[in-house]
C-alpha cells in the first residue's frame, strides 16, 4: 500500500480533537431538512442536532415504527417533532413517492442529508429493480432522490445566491477503491466474484463521484454539494459484518456514534458550509483529500450518464 495512503488512512482513522461542536450550529428556524436513516445511527444524532436548532426535519427512512419511535425519543429530548417520510431506497419507485409525497408539503428543501446506507450484506441480497444492493441503494438510490428534489433546493436560494445543500455520507473505504466496475452493479459472476467488501468500498467511492457531479453540473445556480467521511464509528452499519472482524474493528478504531454526525452538521448547517461546494470532508469536521479516483472527471460522466439511463423510465 502506497505510504501516501497509509497516512491518509492513519489521519482519518484516527483524526485530531474536532474544533467544531454542536454548539456552534446556528439557529435553523425556517429551514426545512430531510434526513435519510434518521431512525438510527448518525442520521439519528444528525435529526436530534438539527431538531435542536430548531429546523423542521423529515425523517425519510423504510421502517415506520422505527422511524416513529426515534421522532417520539427525540421529540422527548428537544421538544421539536419530526416528521416521517417513507423512503426505500432500494426501490427507485419508493423513491418517486417519497419526493411526490415530500413536494406536496414544502416548496423549499434547505439541507437533504443523503446518510443512509447498507454494508456488505448477504451478496444474494438485491435492490427491487435488481441492482446490487449497495450500490443500489447507497448510490443509485440517493441519485435518483437527489435528482428529483433538485426544484425544492434550487428553490431554497438565499439572498447571497447560495441554494440549498446536499450532504453525501461516503467513508474512508473510498479511498480503497481504484475504479468503477459497471458490470458488478447488477447481479452476475463479476458482482460475485468481486465480493461484499470491493463492492461497498466502489459505492463509497460512488457517493464521492456523484457530489462532485452535482456540484459540477449544478454549482453555478447555488447549490452546494459535498461529500463527507464522518469517520470509523459503532453503529448499526455493521450489523452485515462477521462477529470476528467487527470485535476487531471496534477495538482498534470504532468511535462513538455522536463523534459521526460533526462532519456533516458542519457542512449542511454554518455559514463555513456555503463555500464547500465540491469539497471532500473528514473527521472531525475537516478538509481532506478525496479519494484519487473520485477527481476521475470521465468516470464522473460515465457514471452519471448509466444513473441517468436507470432511472429515466420509473
Amino acid at each position: 500500500m502506497p505510504p501516501a495512503i497509509v497516512r491518509n488512512f492513519i489521519d482519518q482513522a484516527y483524526p485530531p480533537k474536532a474544533r467544531f461542536s454542536t454548539s456552534d450550529i446556528p439557529d435553523l428556524t425556517g429551514q426545512v431538512a430531510i434526513v435519510t436513516g434518521a431512525n438510527t445511527g448518525v442520521g439519528k444524532v444528525t435529526a436530534k442536532e438539527l431538531l435542536s436548532h430548531n429546523a423542521k426535519v423529515y425523517f425519510a427512512a423504510r421502517d415506520k415504527s422505527r422511524a416513529e419511535q426515534a421522532i417520539e425519543e427525540l421529540k422527548e429530548e428537544t421538544g421539536k417533532e419530526g416528521i416521517f417520510l417513507q423512503l426505500d431506497l432500494s426501490d427507485l419507485h419508493s423513491v418517486k413517492r417519497a419526493v411526490e409525497e415530500f413536494q406536496k408539503q414544502e416548496i423549499q428543501l434547505h439541507i437533504l442529508f443523503n446518510n443512509a446506507g447498507v454494508m456488505e450484506p448477504p451478496i444474494e441480497q438485491l435492490t427491487k429493480q435488481g441492482y446490487d444492493l449497495q450500490f443500489g441503494t447507497n448510490v443509485l438510490g440517493h441519485f435518483y432522490l437527489t435528482k428529483l428534489l433538485l426544484p425544492s433546493l434550487l428553490a431554497a436560494k438565499a439572498p447571497n445566491g447560495k441554494a440549498g445543500r446536499v450532504i453525501h455520507t461516503s467513508s474512508l473505504s473510498a479511498t480503497f477503491a481504484n475504479t468503477l466496475e459497471f458490470n458488478t452493479f447488477i447481479d452476475g459472476p463479476a458482482r460475485r466474484k468481486l465480493g461484499k467488501r470491493p463492492l461497498y468500498n466502489q459505492s463509497k467511492l460512488g457517493n464521492v463521484i456523484i457530489s462532485n457531479e452535482f456540484a459540477r453540473r449544478y454549482g453555478e445556480q447555488g447549490l452546494i454539494s459535498a461529500a463527507v467521511n464522518p469517520g470509523n464509528l459503532k453503529s448499526d452499519l455493521q450489523r452485515h459484518v462477521g462477529r470476528v472482524p467487527k470485535a476487531i474493528m471496534t477495538f482498534l478504531f470504532l468511535h462513538p456514534i455522536e463523534f459521526g454526525a460533526l462532519t456533516q452538521l458542519w457542512a449542511g448547517t454554518t455559514e463555513e458550509g456555503s463555500n464547500m461546494n465540491g469539497k471532500y470532508l473528514i473527521p472531525w469536521a475537516r478538509h481532506g483529500p478525496p479519494p484519487p479516483a473520485s477527481l476521475n472527471e470521465v468516470l464522473g460522466k460515465e457514471l452519471w450518464d448509466w444513473l441517468e439511463k436507470q432511472v429515466e423510465s420509473v
